[in-house]
């Protein structure tokens, strides 16, 4: 978890940062300061008397830059695609092959790759969200965000593009960064000791004749003797104790020796997907390197691999149980090259033996190639015209290796026909130097994998949905592309580029 270094109220010091949107901040503005949480750092103690001041400054880290409506930018560096971009986004989708059944006929599925275009927009939530956890509180900095994609295809015998709405979503991130310690007061207390608070079992139990007990009665008598009981405070050094007979009320001051609760991450998103899907993703940002946890502005570009290190099935639409498409350690696809001949040739049990290469084959034959097998290459061929300053990385995760782990929650037609067991995600924020300016530019990558059956001996399978696209603020778009954005996203129901548009299968 990150924190970002705040002076105290006591001392007089601007406590929080300006409010996102305030003033336009540069990534390096936003991100300056932050750090790894540890657990010598000094703990902010919480006091009712600053509660509004905290609730109206809620820290919101690297998700204030995200505060605005994004839209999708298209542009196409790389010169060995012969077939000219339509749109920014690239998706891959594998689903069940139609008259297929969990048992039956197994590895039949049906594989889609299309470009697509996007509308993304994020909306800061004023004042903090609190979460009350006795002797923690945590306010959370939220981000509201709603997601709209289309995709984009040729028509045949036709000059325009179609454009079909395939995705809608909606959610909310939150930076989980302010955490205080909240100790019990007097005041506190006696406000939520409850009406009924006296206990008479104390006396004839244990001989304690106080109204409220707020420390252990410990049994200082031996095993057979008479009991006699004494509050912990009347121990005396050394005394033995056989018996603790726990209080039932606070002292003043409770909670301040800790625990001290540390979050897993600084980063959660949730989200809610009309296929019947509801998600929860863990993260953080990526440091430099692992050794500095100071540093969170990356120098330069994100580096994505060219030629054969392209081949990592952690980014492939092909999956490690779907097979391997024939790649061996000394046999590797280069996905900088043109596909291999086998691609677009009759496969037979002699040329394919195990049927391996079949179930892949259309993959690489896609038009889309090879965004179809890698999408991300789309991102990294996007930036080789670029001249990017710094960038921020974002990773999270439904599944976490250890700790603390988000989730998936799915209506029963998914659960039991292609049951969502896992999504991954990165998120880029760059700044880019263009025209005499610095702008900034997102860029995604999400992996969502399904599971349905595959193997002839009733094994499952693990299916990559893989989505990415890159996306720039409204006004910081060709005005080509965006004419195209406002027809599409904002137009039709006479909004403007600063409202939500709704769900664009009702739009009029």
């Amino acid at each position: 978890m990150l924190k970002r270094k705040k002076e105290g109220l006591e001392t007089g010091g601007q406590l929080f940062r300006k409010s996102p949107g305030a003033d336009q901040q540069s990534l390096a503005q936003i991100i300056d300061g932050y750090s790894k949480l540890l657990i010598d750092d000094p703990v902010r103690p919480f006091r009712e008397e600053n509660l509004s001041e905290i609730e109206n400054n809620v820290d919101y880290g690297v998700l204030a830059a995200l505060n605005g409506t994004w839209v999708s930018y298209n542009v196409n560096y790389n010169k060995n695609i012969t077939q000219p971009s339509l749109a920014s986004g690239i998706h891959t989708t594998i689903m069940p092959s139609p008259g297929g059944n969990p048992g039956t006929i197994p590895g039949k599925f049906s594989f889609d790759c299309e470009e697509y275009i996007e509308k993304l927009k994020f909306e800061i939530v004023p004042g903090g969200v609190r979460n009350r956890g006795g002797a923690s509180e945590l306010f959370c900095g939220a981000v509201k965000y709603e997601q709209s994609i289309k995709s984009v295809n040729t028509v045949k015998g036709q000059d325009t593009l179609k454009y079909t709405p395939i995705h809608e979503e909606n959610g909310m991130y939150l930076w989980l960064s302010d955490v205080y310690n909240h100790a019990a007061t007097e005041e506190s207390i006696k406000r939520d000791r409850g009406i009924h608070a006296v206990s008479e079992s104390d006396e004839i139990k244990y001989g304690y004749k106080g109204k409220y007990r707020d420390e252990p009665l410990l049994r200082v008598s031996p095993d057979g003797q008479e009991k006699k009981y004494i509050l912990q405070s009347e121990l005396q050094p050394g005394q033995p104790y056989y018996e603790i007979i726990p209080a039932q009320e606070f002292k003043p001051g409770a909670g301040l020796d800790g625990p001290y609760f540390i979050p897993d991450y600084s980063i959660s998103r949730s989200g809610v997907i009309p296929h019947g899907s509801t998600i929860t993703l863990l993260g953080d940002i990526v440091p430099q390197n692992t050794a500095d946890t100071t540093n969170y502005l990356i120098q330069g570009s994100p580096k994505f691999p060219y030629g054969k290190e392209a081949w990592e099935s952690d980014h492939l639409s092909i999956s490690r149980t779907m097979g391997n498409a024939g790649v061996t350690p000394d046999n590797i696809i280069d996905l900088d090259e043109p596909a291999p001949a086998w691609v677009h040739e009759e496969l037979t049990d002699q040329n394919d033996k195990g049927s391996n290469k079949i179930y892949t084959q259309r993959i690489l034959a896609n038009d889309l190639y090879p965004y179809s097998v890698r999408p991300d290459l789309r991102l990294r061929d996007t930036l080789r015209g670029q001249e990017v300053s710094n960038y921020v990385h974002i990773k999270m995760s439904s599944k976490m290796k250890t700790g603390a782990q988000g989730g998936i929650l799915n209506v029963p037609f998914v659960n039991r026909f292609v049951p969502t067991v896992e999504v991954d995600m990165h998120m880029w924020i760059e700044t880019i130097k263009e025209n005499g300016k610095e702008i900034l530019q997102l860029q995604y990558e999400q992996i969502v994998f399904f599971e349905f059956d595959f193997g002839n001996d009733g094994g499952t399978t693990s299916w990559p949905h893989i989505q990415t696209n890159t996306l720039r603020k409204l006004e910081d778009i060709p005005e080509d592309q965006r004419k195209v954005i406002m027809e599409q996203f904002f137009n039709k129901t006479g909004e403007t580029a600063g409202t939500a548009t709704g769900c664009p299968y009702h739009q009029e």
